[in-house]
């Protein structure tokens, strides 16, 4: 069951409403209608039974077990195909492994993480099935620390974790290794892949039904420009959105590629308001943008500290477990710090494990340090709040299927209910590495199809954002929903991208009326004051799909007048389980207007046959 209730006025493209979301009203035919981006023609295609688009541990993960099943499997990256995000991993992945640990308190961390949101039937089957599929990893080839002279896997503590159960690698290169084995094993089965692609739009059949993907080769793959793989079963493994924000742990590919390919194809969407800002982010200064190094939850599971620049530990006494409290309360708990000292950041300090363990521990994190500087052998950290982990995406049920039939999503862009209003520690790998292998499942339970003929969209395509509109979209992202939101704060970035998507529309609008026919004999001159349309490329659909992803969060951010995990209002400063123990299922209609409807409580309603809303007169 869901309740509904308009969030604004319902604006196409959010001249009166700027946060663009709202409340459901009576379905039209163009609802069903999706929306693709502006791109040229496909000039190439290929089948298969199944694509898998990114090539982390969730993606990998389903590929290699679609193709042991007989399937036809083609694998579909950004990037090359150890450039996932999992390789950027540190901390390590964590399941009930040790001795005198169970699923049912690994089950108990996460919900408490989860500050209400979780659904409990998505968290116990990721810590019930989680050691298993560990150990199924291992045999695939992944090579996991063990304890001194034994054999048995080494496992550490990280925050919200009240056991030792996290399973590392190279000391804090975790992701690498997992990276390393799962490509090894996709080249050892000779799966077909297509890398520097970037996957534009979901293809669909008259019947609504997944027909494949397009996509667009950057020079070095296979295929050159546009082209498309048909498949009846397309698995969304695309990873984050953290590339939104100014400053972020995510790789630059991380661009909510995924959400908003699920958005436009009529999919929903849940929770992106619950953006993790990893508390122990390098500091590299107030000018510094992009990726940045991440200080892995790890060292303070070894013992570092957090103190100010006068070397008081400031986490004592906040939280039961201090340092390993929660991400989302050491977040808080620097900012608040860091405001009251009139600074931008604290410190970690880890001096006290000396030169060998910071080598053989943490090998990774001593280079990036000293790549910038800073010695951790000698010298505290400056660390700071950074953009690091979407728990919202595209909602999925236990199997991965979303509301689009055909359509999975699994890892970083799906919205499993696991990670509820935060995540825990070290839950990500596992979550994409439990739920890829249930789609897996899904998919080569049934008999094998081809796809249907692929329907074009009625809807017109959606305009694009000139390349230079990211770096704006950052900062309007950063100073509007960073780690500190406020109704102030949210309703001026929502203006601005309501702005930013206004203007790429007239300029599209006005490029159509310039070329249209009927003034091809007399056209009358462009105001010089519009702006010009962008033209298709890779950067103009990256920033489009970030402008796509940017809005829906803040107009989630909005709606939630309460502080609760990592979403934490200064104007609502209070848990509200009264009102707000709910989640909200965004949906994208022509032509550019966010519509929700609520649930009753922290569980997700089933996917499929998904009920249409209680309706309400079109304002």
């Amino acid at each position: 069951m869901t309740g509904t209730g308009p969030i604004g006025h319902h604006d196409p493209i959010g001249h009166d409403n700027p946060n663009g979301l709202t409340g459901p009203d009576t379905p039209t035919a163009s609802d069903n209608a999706t929306l693709r981006l502006q791109a040229p023609a496909p000039g190439w295609s290929i089948e298969a039974d199944v694509v898998v688009v990114g090539s982390g541990v969730a993606g990998l993960t389903a590929a290699l077990r679609c193709a042991a099943a007989g399937r036809r499997t083609v694998v579909v990256t950004k990037a090359r195909l150890d450039d996932g995000s999992t390789r950027w991993a540190q901390g390590g992945i964590a399941a009930a492994l040790g001795e005198g640990d169970t699923p049912e308190q690994h089950l108990t961390d996460t919900l408490v993480a989860g500050a209400g949101l979780c659904d409990e039937n998505a968290v116990r089957t990721l810590v019930t099935e989680g050691p298993d599929a560990v150990r199924r990893l291992i045999a695939t080839g992944a090579r996991f620390d063990t304890t001194p002279g034994g054999d048995e896997i080494a496992l550490t503590r990280e925050g919200g974790h009240h056991r030792r159960r996290i399973a590392h690698a190279g000391g804090d290169a975790t992701g690498a290794e997992i990276s390393r084995a799962l490509v090894d094993a996709v080249r050892a089965q000779g799966l077909r892949t297509i890398e520097n692609a970037l996957v534009l739009d979901l293809l669909t059949d008259a019947e609504g039904r997944t027909a494949g993907v397009t996509l667009h080769v950057m020079g070095e793959g296979q295929h050159d420009g546009v082209g498309a793989v048909r498949a009846p079963a397309v698995v969304l493994a695309t990873g984050g959105m953290g590339q939104v924000f100014s400053a972020t742990t995510n790789p630059a590919v991380s661009t909510g590629d995924g959400v908003a390919l699920a958005l436009r194809a009529g999919a929903e969407v849940s929770d992106l308001e619950f953006v993790q800002f990893h508390p122990t982010v390098l500091y590299l200064g107030p000018d510094a943008e992009g990726q940045q190094p991440l200080i892995s939850e790890a060292v303070r599971g070894e013992g570092a500290h957090l103190v100010d620049a006068d070397g008081i530990r400031f986490m004592t006494g906040q939280h039961e477990l201090a340092e390993l409290a929660p991400r989302d309360i050491v977040a808080k708990a620097i900012m608040r710090r860091a405001h009251e000292r009139g600074t931008e950041h604290m410190y970690l300090d880890a001096r006290h494990f000396g030169a060998r363990m910071w080598e053989e521990r943490f090998p990774t994190i001593l280079a990036a340090c000293r790549a910038h500087g800073i010695d951790p052998v000698t010298e505290p950290i400056p660390v700071a709040p950074a953009a690091h982990y979407a728990s919202g995406g595209v909602r999925t049920d236990l199997y991965g299927r979303t509301t689009v039939p055909g359509l999975y999503a699994c890892g970083e862009v799906a919205c499993t209910g696991v990670h509820g209003a935060n995540r825990l520690a070290s839950n990500s790998l596992l979550e994409g590495l439990v739920f890829a292998e249930r789609i897996a499942d899904d998919i080569t339970s049934a008999p094998a199809r081809r796809p249907g003929p692929a329907v074009e969209p009625t809807a017109a395509p959606v305009p694009l954002l000139a390349p230079e509109a990211r770096t704006t979209i950052q900062r309007i992202m950063t100073a509007g929903a960073g780690v500190l939101r406020s109704a102030a704060s949210l309703t001026e970035a929502a203006t601005a991208l309501a702005r930013l998507q206004r203007d790429a529309a007239e300029a599209a609008t006005t490029a159509a009326q310039a070329t249209a026919p009927a003034q091809a004999a007399a056209p009358e001159a462009a105001p010089t004051d519009r702006p010009k349309p962008a033209e298709p490329g890779v950067e103009a659909w990256e920033v489009t799909n970030l402008l796509l992803v940017a809005r829906v969060l803040v107009a989630g951010a909005m709606r939630r007048e309460e502080t609760r995990g990592c979403h934490w209002r200064e104007d609502h400063a209070d848990r509200d389980d009264a009102h707000w123990q709910r989640h909200f299922l965004v949906t994208h209609r022509p032509p550019h207007t966010l519509h929700t409807r609520t649930t009753d409580t922290a569980a997700f309603p089933a996917t499929t046959a998904a009920p249409a809303p209680e309706t309400e007169p079109t304002q």
